[in-house]
């Protein structure tokens, strides 16, 4: 019989329940397709119950940040030449048979470089996650204006004509879980460890989106508890803002013709003037 081939994952951490972390865990050793799995803990103190779990645990003993926690592992699975890896938070939960699933997807289109899946809150509502590249505005507006003013810019923005019912080519997919196809992160890099946290996902998509479709793929789900800490918490505010600056300082505010040129290619492909 032929072996599947295997990837790793990984988590990272930062005063993760622990109840939480075992959950997710045993979900994933469920699939015989995970190798391993890495926790990556920027917590002030180790958790030293992660150690008894069959997971690699990596205390980092400062908080390095989302993306720079996650390329410790990444560099490992690219080391090991593992072809996909799995980024993805704590408070996730699914079934570990889209594993496979998503795999299988992703073997038969090369052309792919990362794919995300159907995406509910814990009350079975869908998380509009599948987005075009942001403008200033788009996030200022989004985080600052009454939902009301904004409603037909934002559902433009979060490709809801599509229906979520349909492969979409996006350039902008949530880092809450990633299938990452290793041969484009040697292409195009890994997390850009400018970003504390936040803007890395839009970052990331963005540049894999350049040689590489990076798809919404509405065949699985998962539910994810999302909590969008920035909203309820005046420091998570501010690292939001300084690191959605350097996205900008890195990209363009105002003048960004590339994104100018994959967002209107996006909404053509699903139809959205």
């Amino acid at each position: 019989a032929k072996i599947a081939v295997m990837f790793n994952a990984s988590i990272v951490l930062y005063n993760t329940p622990f109840k939480e972390v075992e959950l997710v865990v045993a979900t994933l050793r469920q699939s015989a397709l995970v190798q391993k799995i890495f926790l990556l803990d920027n917590s002030p103190k180790a958790d030293f119950r992660f150690t008894k779990l069959p997971v690699t645990y990596v205390f980092n003993d400062k908080n390095l940040g989302y993306g720079a926690a996650h390329n410790i592992a990444l560099r490992q699975s690219l080391q090991e030449k593992k072809p996909y890896h799995l980024v993805l938070n704590a408070d996730i939960q699914f079934d570990a048979d889209i594993l496979a699933k998503m795999k299988q997807f992703m073997d038969k289109n090369v052309h792919i470089g990362l794919l995300m899946p159907k995406v509910f809150y814990s009350d079975g509502k869908i998380q509009y996650l599948c987005k075009l590249l942001p403008t200033p505005w788009d996030l200022l507006a989004r985080r600052f204006l009454p939902k009301s003013w904004i409603r037909r810019r934002t559902e433009r923005f979060e490709l809801r004509a599509s229906g979520y019912n349909r492969l979409i080519n996006a350039p902008y997919l949530s880092g809450c879980f990633m299938l990452l196809r290793t041969e484009a992160l040697e292409k195009v890099g890994l997390f850009d460890e400018r970003f504390f946290m936040y803007p890395e996902d839009i970052d990331l998509t963005r540049r894999i989106h350049r040689h590489y479709a990076t798809c919404f793929y509405p065949d699985v789900s998962v539910i994810h508890a999302h909590t969008q800490g920035s909203y309820k918490n005046c420091k998570l505010l501010w690292i939001h803002l300084i690191n959605m600056a350097k996205y900008f300082n890195k990209w363009g505010w105002l003048c960004d013709s590339e994104r100018r040129r994959i967002n209107a290619e996006t909404l053509k492909s699903i139809n959205i003037q």
